[in-house]
C-alpha cells in the first residue's frame, strides 16, 4: 500500500505538487465487558454519562468521565508529534474522534497506521476496547475518515486550492480535482469505504430517522455537509467525507489522489455545487450530475474492476487478489439469514 501511494506523490511531484492529507479519526471506545453482558449488541460506554437520548456529542460530563482512555491518549499523541489540537465526544455512545495537524500524504498514512495501534493499546491498558468498525451497531452513528486535501506548489509552499481573485475563494484546480474524483467516486468506495458493514453508514438517515451526517451521493456543495465533498469555510482543504474508519490511508489516499489528478490534466468542470441537503433525494434518475454512491460493497467492486483508472493506480495482481478477496467477502455476508429477515418475513408468507 505505501508503494502504491509513493507512485501516485511521485506523479504530483512531477507537476510540482505536493498533496496534503488531515483525516478526522471517528471510534468507539467501549467496555467490552459490559458489552458482553448485554447480550443486545450495544456498545456499552466507558461510562454511564455517555448514555443521552438522543446523542452525548460535544457533552461535556460524557467527555470527563472519559479521561481514562482519552488523557493518556492526548498525552502519547503530543509525545509522538502528532500536533493533535482537538478531541471530542461524538455522536455515538462512546464515539469519539481525535484531530491533529495534517501532512504530507505518505507522512499522515504512516501516522494514522501508528494511531490505530495507540488506540487499541491505551484502550487494552485501561480495560477497555477499541473499534474501527464503521458502522458497530444499529442505533449507532457511523464513525468515518473524513480526508482534507489540498495541494501546494513544491517550491513555494503556496496553497494552490485557494484563489483569493475567485468570487468562491476556490481555485479552477481545485473545481477540477473534485469533478476527477466525482467521476471515479463509485470506483474509490471500494477503497474508501471497503467492508460489507461500510454500507451500512452510507445512508440517509439513521434508525430513530434522523440524518445521519454520512454521504449518499457523489455531489459537491460549498460548506454542504450532505456532500460526498464540501468546500468548508473554515479551511483551505477540499473534505471527502466519503472515507470510513475501515479504509487503508494509503490505499485510500492514492485512488483518490490519481481521480484527482486526472480531473486537473482534463480540465474537468464538476457543475454548479449541490445547495441543499442531499438526504431526502431519493431518485434522481436521469439527472447527469447525480451518481448515488454504491448501496453495498458488490456495488461497489463491479465499479472498481470497471473503472479504466483502477488498473492505473493498482498492479493488476492487487485488483484481481483484492476483487476476489471482496467478492468473497460479500458471499459470506449475503449467505447468513440476518434477525431482520426472520423478524419480515417468517410469519409473512
Amino acid at each position: 500500500p505505501r508503494t502504491i501511494l509513493k507512485k501516485q506523490l511521485a506523479a504530483a511531484a512531477d507537476s510540482g505538487w505536493r498533496f496534503n492529507l488531515g483525516v478526522e479519526t471517528e471510534i468507539y471506545c467501549f467496555d467490552p465487558a459490559a458489552t458482553t453482558a448485554n447480550g443486545s449488541g450495544y456498545l456499552e460506554p466507558m461510562a454511564a454519562s455517555g448514555k443521552i437520548d438522543p446523542t452525548p456529542a460535544y457533552d461535556i460530563e460524557s467527555t470527563l468521565d472519559s479521561l481514562r482512555f482519552l488523557d493518556p491518549m492526548a498525552k502519547y499523541m503530543t509525545e509522538l508529534g502528532f500536533g493533535l489540537f482537538s478531541f471530542d465526544h461524538e455522536g455515538g455512545d462512546a464515539q469519539f474522534e481525535f484531530d491533529f495537524t495534517y501532512d504530507e500524504a505518505l507522512a499522515m498514512a504512516d501516522k494514522i497506521t501508528l494511531f490505530r495501534l495507540l488506540a487499541k493499546q491505551v484502550a487494552k491498558q485501561a480495560g477497555l476496547q477499541v473499534t474501527f468498525m464503521p458502522k458497530p451497531y444499529t442505533e449507532g452513528w457511523g464513525s468515518g475518515h473524513h480526508f482534507n486535501m489540498s495541494l501546494e506548489d513544491l517550491e513555494s509552499g503556496t496553497n494552490l486550492f485557494r484563489d483569493k481573485e475567485a468570487s468562491t475563494g476556490w481555485s479552477k484546480m481545485t473545481y477540477s480535482f473534485v469533478a476527477g474524483i466525482m467521476r471515479h467516486a463509485r470506483a474509490i468506495a471500494a477503497i474508501a469505504t471497503p467492508t460489507v458493514n461500510s454500507y451500512k453508514r452510507l445512508q440517509p438517515r439513521l434508525a430513530d430517522g434522523t440524518i445521519s451526517w454520512a454521504p449518499v451521493w457523489a455531489a459537491y456543495g460549498d460548506n454542504n455537509r450532505s456532500c460526498m465533498l464540501r468546500l468548508p469555510r473554515n479551511r483551505p482543504a477540499l473534505e471527502n467525507r466519503a472515507v470510513d474508519s475501515a479504509a487503508n490511508t494509503y490505499l485510500a489516499a492514492a485512488f483518490i489522489l490519481a481521480a484527482g489528478l486526472e480531473g486537473i490534466a482534463e480540465g474537468l468542470d464538476p457543475g454548479d455545487p449541490v445547495d441543499m441537503a442531499t438526504y431526502d433525494w431519493g431518485s434522481r434518475a436521469g439527472d447527469p450530475t447525480a451518481v448515488r454512491l454504491p448501496r453495498n460493497l458488490l456495488e461497489a467492486i463491479d465499479a472498481f474492476e470497471a473503472d479504466p483508472l483502477t488498473h492505473q493506480v493498482f498492479p493488476e495482481t492487487f485488483v484481481k487478489e483484492y476483487a476476489d478477496l471482496k467478492n468473497r467477502e460479500w458471499d459470506e455476508y449475503h449467505s447468513r439469514v440476518s434477525e431482520w429477515e426472520r423478524e419480515k418475513y417468517l410469519t409473512l408468507f
